[in-house]
């Protein structure tokens, strides 16, 4: 088929690097200009710069406009591909292929619709993930689904871990879904729009830890925003930290949350929970931090003893 291809980052390269060793012929990638966003400056392969190295006619733009719709419409290809698109696409141009546009989503849909999804579902507690492929219609990641691998979330995951994951899904979830629309075996299943959750694009406010949380959720929290994710931050004595290892307290720790407690491993104890003054909860073990001018640190040898308490701002 004649595909015009839409997408960003690692995930619209790898879409655009399986396309191009498929049968598929692709006449034109629509990517973004490159962003100095933190979210987007991260699993950043160039799709521009593989498109040109297979001279594919490239078209780069924040958002659609009367050109590319115009330039689509010329071309007439028999199917568009969408993967990590950031901003909304008019019918006007995902209705122009005979097939319409296909859309790649990195979860389970119709739960986690909308951005940074892997590392949502990670910091949920949700127990799977994924790769959906459906197609578009007007509204965000709800339109019928052809195929969908999962991937399961474990207590070791990271969410940089679950993303080369899903990933790494794109050849096979891709392919399998273009050869049901060619050869018209596509099954289109609706989404159960009941059950859809719908999150926003992260922003660095998204990593400020919430020490009232439970300690096994701030656990999670860190795995979730392992590098090159911003990191879980804290402040200390107006020092802003970096956690990059952490684990579940043996021991049960009352107080405040956010106290600077006790060793207890090899790392930090520090007081979580809304209900830790009832002498109930696990704290966190820091065990690695880093420091803002880029320098790791084990924790205690940051923290020399117990005292203190972490926040929020930088008081």
């Amino acid at each position: 088929m004649r595909v015009v291809m839409l997408g960003y980052q690692t995930w619209g390269h790898k879409t655009l690097e399986a396309l191009v060793k498929s049968r598929h012929q692709v006449e034109l990638v629509v990517t973004h200009p490159p962003s100095e966003h933190s979210y987007e400056s991260i699993w950043a392969d160039s799709v521009e710069d593989l498109a040109r190295s297979e001279g594919i006619d490239v078209h780069l733009a924040k958002r659609p406009t009367d050109g590319l719709i115009a330039a689509v419409r010329d071309i007439a290809p028999d199917v568009m591909v969408a993967n990590n698109w950031r901003t909304w696409l008019p019918p006007e141009l995902f209705t122009i292929p005979e097939h319409g546009t296909l859309n790649l989503h990195d979860s389970l849909l119709p739960e986690f619709t909308g951005f940074s999804p892997v590392i949502w579902a990670l910091i949920s507690g949700a127990s799977q993930t994924g790769l959906t492929a459906h197609m578009m219609d007007d509204d965000l990641d709800t339109g019928g689904i052809i195929t969908q691998r999962s991937v399961p979330i474990t207590d070791t995951s990271t969410g940089t871990g679950l993303v080369q994951a899903t990933i790494d899904l794109i050849p096979e979830v891709l392919i399998e879904a273009l050869d049901a629309i060619e050869f018209g075996t596509a099954e289109l299943t609706p989404q159960d729009l009941s059950r859809r959750t719908f999150f926003h694009k992260r922003a660095d406010i998204d990593s400020l830890v919430d020490w009232t949380k439970p300690a096994g959720e701030i656990e999670r929290f860190v795995r979730a925003l392992q590098d090159p994710y911003p990191n879980a931050y804290t402040y200390f004595h107006g020092e802003r930290l970096r956690i990059t290892g952490a684990h579940l307290s043996r021991s049960i720790y009352g107080g405040t949350p956010g106290r600077v407690f006790i060793a207890e491993d090899d790392g930090m104890v520090i007081v979580a929970g809304s209900e830790a003054y009832r002498g109930g909860s696990h704290g966190l073990v820091i065990d690695r931090l880093r420091t803002d001018d880029g320098v790791e640190h084990a924790a205690l040898d940051y923290f020399t003893r117990g005292g203190g308490y972490l926040t929020n701002t930088p008081r």
